[in-house]
């Protein structure tokens, strides 16, 4: 896999999307401050105070997402995507600068494990996404898989033919 594949797999960038949807590194983005006297979802909110967004919040309203609360990459296939509504780097002058690097490296790092790699479970159970406790929500129970190498591994990522 390549950078140049990246942009024409658009069901691996769905589920980047939608897996940045039910679990952002950070479910609160960096605090702001109001500069001025402004309103929030119908609050008044003064000059100075300190405004936290919940990304995780957003990221499950019932009112914004259909079935927020299961994963759906097909949400983002869609002509209109959704992806207006995501928040996983912040929004605007204050989002992520590191953002659009983030985006590719998370593209091309699962798109070469889906590649080179055979995943498996452990065991017959579903796996836990219970959230742990933290302010990057790690997962409660950690994640057991079992990987075995396919053959195209060696050409991935040692350049052996």
């Amino acid at each position: 896999m390549e950078e140049s594949d990246v942009a024409k797999l658009h069901y691996l960038q769905s589920i980047m999307w939608e897996t940045l949807r039910l679990h952002p590194a950070a479910p609160l983005l960096v605090p702001h401050v109001a500069s001025a006297d402004c309103t929030i979802g119908g609050y008044d909110v003064p000059q100075g105070t300190m405004v936290l967004v919940n990304a995780f919040a957003i990221h499950r309203d019932p009112k914004s997402w259909d079935e927020p609360e299961s994963f759906k990459p097909e949400r983002f296939e869609k002509e209109e995507k959704e992806s207006h509504k995501l928040l996983p780097f912040g929004l605007g002058r204050r989002a992520c600068p590191g953002a659009g690097l983030a985006q590719r490296v998370l593209s091309l790092t699962l798109g070469s494990m889906i590649q080179c790699f055979d995943w498996n479970r452990v065991s017959e159970e579903e796996v836990d996404m219970t959230e742990g406790r933290g302010m990057t929500m790690p997962k409660a129970q950690p994640l057991e898989a079992m990987c075995k190498a396919l053959p195209i591994v060696n050409k991935v990522l040692y350049g052996i033919e």
